[in-house]
């Protein structure tokens, strides 16, 4: 038996090596994720129990080890230069013009390559096999990161086929896709960590982690794109060597491009730089090779730079602008945010006026006065920042105001709060606005038409100074909005009508009580069935209930407690809504006790929607990969939390699947 498994190991090693090659290397995937990742389980489980056949190039090798216990110093074979920067066509020409110079009589072709905003990696490998890899460092010696490298599945810890040769250094770029750039963002949100700022400082900071099956679940990528240092093979061309590492199965740009003339880098360099939005990582530029690896070495380099190669760096994204104004904004829970008006200026083809300020703290950290040159950032859609002042020029020092800037109320900064100021008038005409568009938003009652625009003109004209009042609109009076004919006022009376029949979870939400999300509505919903039972619950039993804790207890009591809320419920209860919640009998809780996690996007449900039906049905829905955790249902674009249930043997299973649970035909 031991021998036939040692065969059934080696068998589904060189099945998952080929579909490595098959999804990277050529972009030719033939299995589906599921697929791959049933074969990389199967192969686990019988190192598991054959331990004596594991080695240190297993595809498995790419769960991750677990805790490593520092990152060590590996020396780099042939130095890691750095590139000189351009950041204009004239100075690419210039630089073209040199090279043409110093290797008269040749004809020259340049590769040209797109430069990943990642970080640089060296990967040695002896007689075809990953031995080692390590970062930049001072380009010279760098940290040995083998151990998280092994992880990233783009890497091949061993190559398919090839040339033989000894020892080869190759460099490449280790990055972060945009897409999984925000969903671990979202997921460290989830969890109240700290988000990182871009996709660079995503994948610096995963690389050196020092839990390697963490380093596994971020899903890092890498391309090759230079030779270090090869002893065994001869190369001619930088084109050649790319060609070929690519057939022994390491990853290359695809949109790599080999260029006879100079015109053509200038149009390559231009069009990414119109395009680079269009990609699904982040450039921040292209880099120019010579290609004759001859004319490299005649060129030669200078301490720290090669003469032979030239990145061209795209316009920055940052830019310098003055602060016009700080503007106050009053969100539907009453927290005042300021941003900065700014005086316009373009940033990588965008016109910026504004950037966020996120909170007070912001602006006493940054020493930001009206009148100050700052410098900007954006980051793709991220919306624009202010990353620092550059030059003080304002006068007067930021004051925080004391009255609201809509309403004139007094603001509070309550105890609880680290940074936030409020204003507390439920009359707020700003409020109000914001307060009406969440209980008309589709996770909440779902108004249809009842948008920015109709909010605006409802609430300047008086006809809408709370929840209640919605349900009091005429055909008469919404007739006098712009634009609305007799079709959209019947539309969004339908609408209206429709809402009232919304379940209590949903009414919960769309109340705005501070603190208390979607998830904790339908919780409160399910526990207590009537909005009344609500509003009369006792601090120490909401106290009690997992999830939702002291903090949101307190909120909830403070809520109900004031006799504005108790008048608006009870107009609400007179117009007809629904304040009951049907919860089912323990009978039709066909998933009791089980444990489920939602990651990707499902076709058919929201993942709130989704973690409602499983709870409905008595199961527990979580946000987090655990041992604990019986299910994953896993849709498109699925994230980090897939690999860790891959890692923890956790079932995954498909919307399909999932849909077949539900509706009681599997178990």
């Amino acid at each position: 038996m031991s021998q036939k498994a040692r065969k059934q190991i080696e068998i589904l090693r060189q099945e998952i090596r080929k579909h490595d090659y098959l999804y990277y290397a050529v972009s030719q995937p033939q299995i589906a994720d599921k697929e791959y990742d049933d074969l990389i389980l199967k192969l686990k489980h019988l190192e598991e129990q054959y331990p004596q056949y594991k080695t240190e190039d297993s595809p498995t090798v790419r769960l991750g080890s677990g805790i490593i216990d520092g990152f060590g110093a590996l020396r780099h074979k042939a130095k890691m230069l750095s590139l000189d920067n351009t950041y204009s066509v004239q100075e690419l020409k210039d630089w073209d013009n040199r090279v043409r110079k110093l290797v008269a009589g040749n004809s020259i072709e340049y590769v040209v390559e797109l430069k990943i905003d990642g970080i640089s990696a060296n990967l040695t490998y002896e007689k075809s096999r990953l031995t080692q890899a390590a970062t930049r460092g001072d380009g010279e010696t760098g940290e040995d990161v083998s151990a998280n490298i092994k992880t990233i599945r783009a890497i091949p810890l061993v190559f398919m086929s090839g040339d033989a040769f000894e020892l080869m250094e190759i460099r490449g770029e280790v990055y972060m896709d945009k897409k999984d750039f925000r969903l671990l963002n979202r997921e460290k949100q989830e969890n109240g960590q700290a988000l990182f700022a871009n996709p660079r400082n995503a994948a610096s900071g995963s690389l050196k982690l020092l839990d390697t099956s963490l380093t596994a679940s971020r899903r890092l990528s890498f391309f090759a794109h230079s030779l270090g240092y090869c002893r065994g093979l001869n190369f001619k061309t930088h084109w050649e060597f790319l060609e070929k590492i690519k057939n022994f199965g390491m990853r290359v740009n695809p949109q790599n491009k080999l260029c006879r003339n100079f015109d053509e880098v200038i149009d390559y360099c231009e069009f990414w730089q119109k395009n680079r939005d269009s990609l699904d990582y982040e450039i921040d530029g292209m880099v120019i090779k010579l290609n004759s690896l001859s004319d490299q070495d005649k060129l030669g380099a200078t301490m720290k730079s090669p003469r032979w190669a030239i990145a061209y760096k795209f316009p920055a994204r940052q830019a310098t602008t003055e602060i016009l104004d700080i503007v106050l904004n009053v969100g539907r829970t009453g927290v005042i945010t300021p941003s900065a008006s700014l005086k316009p200026v373009e940033c990588s083809g965008v016109t910026i006026s504004s950037a966020t300020l996120h909170n007070f703290d912001e602006i006493k950290r940054l020493g930001l006065r009206i009148g100050d040159t700052v410098l900007i950032e954006r980051a793709g859609d991220v919306i624009p920042k202010i990353v620092k002042v550059v030059k003080s020029s304002g006068k007067k020092a930021f004051v925080i105001p004391k009255a609201c800037p809509v309403c004139k109320e007094k603001i509070f900064k309550e105890k609880d709060e680290d940074v936030a100021y409020r204003c507390i008038n439920p009359s707020c005409p700003q409020q109000i606005e914001r307060a009406l568009l969440h209980f008309a938003s589709r996770t909440a009652m779902d108004i249809q038409g009842f948008g920015q625009s109709v909010v605006k003109q409802l609430v300047s004209m008086n006809l809408v100074r709370n929840f209640a009042d919605i349900y009091k609109l005429s055909a008469r009076e919404l007739a006098n909005l712009e634009l609305f004919k007799d079709k959209k006022i019947n539309n969004l009376l339908a609408a209206i009508e429709a809402s009232k029949k919304q379940p209590l979870s949903r009414l919960i939400f769309a109340l705005g009580i501070r603190h208390v999300g979607e998830k904790a509505s339908f919780i409160l919903a399910q526990r207590y069935k009537d909005l009344d039972n609500l509003m009369h619950a006792r601090l120490e039993d909401l106290d009690e209930i997992y999830e939702i804790g002291s903090v949101m207890a307190g909120s909830i009591k403070d809520y109900f407690a004031q006799e504005s809320v108790k008048k608006l419920i009870s107009e609400l209860n007179r117009s007809g809504l629904n304040t009951h919640e049907d919860v089912p009998d323990s009978a039709k809780q066909i998933l009791s006790g089980k444990k489920f996690v939602f990651t990707g996007e499902l076709k058919e449900y929201s993942r709130l929607q989704a973690e409602q039906l499983v709870r409905k049905l008595g199961a527990d829905a979580s946000s987090s990969v655990s041992k604990n955790t019986d299910f994953l249902v896993s849709g498109e674009n699925a994230g980090s939390k897939y690999n860790k249930a891959v890692s923890l043997g956790v079932k995954i299973i498909n919307e399909d699947k999932f849909k077949e649970m539900i509706n009681g035909r599997e178990k």
